[in-house]
This record gives C-alpha cells, structure tokens and sequence, in this order.
C-alpha cells in the first residue's frame, strides 16, 4: 500500500461476489454517500439509517436496497443499477462491499465505513451463506463464471482459520471467499482524519443508537427536526427492522433469502464466544498482532464508544 495522503485507487477487485471495475460506471455528484463495508458488518444498518436521515421517514416507498444498491455485485446488471442511481433526485447513497483502496475517491462525496469483531462477523456470516436461496446462489456462481459451488469444512474452527488464512484476492491475507475484515478496516483506518470518511462501529450502534445517528447526521450535514428524532431512532431499532424485512432485507425483492427475517438473524455482539477452540483463538490474537496496530486492533472490537482508540 502507498504512503499517499489521501486515497488511492491501486487494486481492481474481482471476488465471488464483486468486480470493482463497475466503478467506472459511477458519475458522482456532490454530496453522494458511499458505505464501504466488509459483509455481515452493518452495511444494511447504515444504509437504513442514511435513508432515515435523507428521507425524514420510516418510508420509503420502495425497498431499501432497491434506492441503495449494491453497485458493484457481479450478480447484478450494472446498466440497470447505473441508471437507478443516475434518475434519483434525493441524496445518493451507494452500498458496496469494496475497500477503500479499489474505489474512486471525490472530495465532494461523504465515505461511511462499519466495522465490527471479525470473530461475529465471522459466524454472522456463516448463518447469511445457509439463508441464501438457491436461485440466488445460482445466479452468483453465474455471475462468477463458476460450474461447481464452493465447499468448505462443515467444522466452524477449520472454516474460521481458512478465512483468516487466505486472501480474497492476491494482496490480501484474508477473507476468502467473502471479503476481508483486516485488510478492508485497514484501508479506512489510516485516512480516519479525512473530513470526508466517517467510521462507525456495529458494537456503537448497539450501545448508543441514537448518538451514533446524530453523529453520521452532522457528518452529513443533515438537520434533523427534533421532534422526529424519536421515530427515526425507533426505526432503526434491530426489532423494528426484522419485523420489516421484507422491504429491508437485500435482495428481498429478488427472492435472494430463503427467509428474509433471518437475513436479520441476533444482531448480537460476542456471538463466536464459545464456538471458537483454543487453535483458532491462538491463531486469531496471533494474526491479529501481526497484521493490525493495537489502537486499531481495541477499535475493531469495542468500537469508539468502548475502546481508547482516536477516532472522532
């Protein structure tokens, strides 16, 4: 990775799920918010509360993920995705699961990541995988040019330490086959001072909801009136969300989820605990160590509102 002061386009990412080069596609405007996250890290969350601050409602009228797609899922056909975003009239905002280091960079649009504990993300994940309709998973082994579907072990701990232990792509040490937590926070973390990238974190959402949204509200000078801060918060509520997971859910309207309320599975925090032996937590404080800053590291799994790591 470069020394550079600010962001750098260096990788093209071609993975299961995504090809980085439909950015070339994205003509941006000012103002436009991008959400830059690994899988299963709160990119759903995020994209529900920027739609709640953008539109001042709890509805929409028309899916969530509809009004933010996923812009570069090799799954999707990037004319109909590109014209989408290019009709809207409100404030863009624009989902994707690619680092920071494979998209374009404009000072004039706001960069939103989520992190989250790898080890949640992790089994978050592996109930998100056994969830997804065969059709879906069809239409994604298509999209990858692939005859035969993957297979992993069926034990958690062999299928953890192989994602912690293969790339998803060759300049990566992790997150096969679905996107990396290390690598991808990295990215973000070192430009974290820049006025236009905001981190959020899964643990703060849960601890401070509607701090956390008045935060990502002045970040993107978005003024909220007082007196709708209560049905705002209240949507953005785990609860709220799964019992509308239809319009919420990715790909709900596509028939991409066997059952869309389990796309919102426990939103819970320490869910690896206990699922993980003493090989692969070993290998994971060891990696860890090796691949991250302590600062970084605290961050990552307590978040700002749990941690001492400076990030405003």
């Amino acid at each position: 990775m470069t020394t550079s002061a600010r962001p750098q386009r260096e990788h093209e990412y071609l993975t299961l799920t995504t090809d980085s080069t439909r950015w070339e596609r994205y003509a941006p405007r000012a103002g436009d918010i991008v959400i830059s996250t690994p899988p299963k890290a709160g990119t759903t969350w995020t994209q529900m509360i920027c739609a709640l601050l953008i539109f001042q409602s709890p509805d929409f009228g028309r899916p969530l993920s509809v009004i933010s797609q996923w812009f570069d899922f090799r799954g999707g056909d990037i004319d109909a995705i590109a014209a989408e975003y290019e009709t809207q009239k409100h404030r863009r905002f624009i989902k994707t699961h690619t680092p920071l280091d494979g998209l374009p960079f404009y000072d004039e649009v706001r960069y939103l990541y989520c992190g989250r504990d790898p080890r949640d993300i992790f089994f978050s994940f592996g109930n998100h995988a056994e969830n997804l309709s065969d059709s879906m998973r069809e239409r994604i082994m298509a999209a990858a040019g692939m005859d035969v579907p993957l297979e992993f072990p069926e034990d958690p701990n062999e299928s953890f330490q192989m994602w912690l232990t293969t790339g998803a792509t060759p300049w990566m040490e992790d997150g096969f086959p679905f996107g990396s937590a290390f690598y991808h926070t990295r990215t973000f973390w070192r430009f974290r001072h820049l006025p236009n990238i905001l981190l959020l974190h899964y643990a703060d959402l849960k601890r401070d909801r509607e701090g956390e949204m008045r935060r990502i509200a002045r970040f993107l000078d978005i003024e909220v009136p007082e007196e709708k801060w209560p049905q705002l918060v209240q949507a953005a509520s785990f609860e709220s969300m799964k019992a509308r997971a239809a319009e919420l859910a990715p790909l709900s309207e596509e028939n991409g989820w066997k059952d869309n309320a389990r796309f919102f599975h426990k939103g819970q925090s320490g869910q690896w605990q206990g699922m993980l032996n003493e090989e692969s937590l070993k290998l994971y404080e060891r990696l860890l160590a090796e691949r991250i800053p302590p600062d970084m590291a605290e961050w990552l799994h307590l978040g700002r509102l749990g941690s001492a790591a400076a990030v405003d």
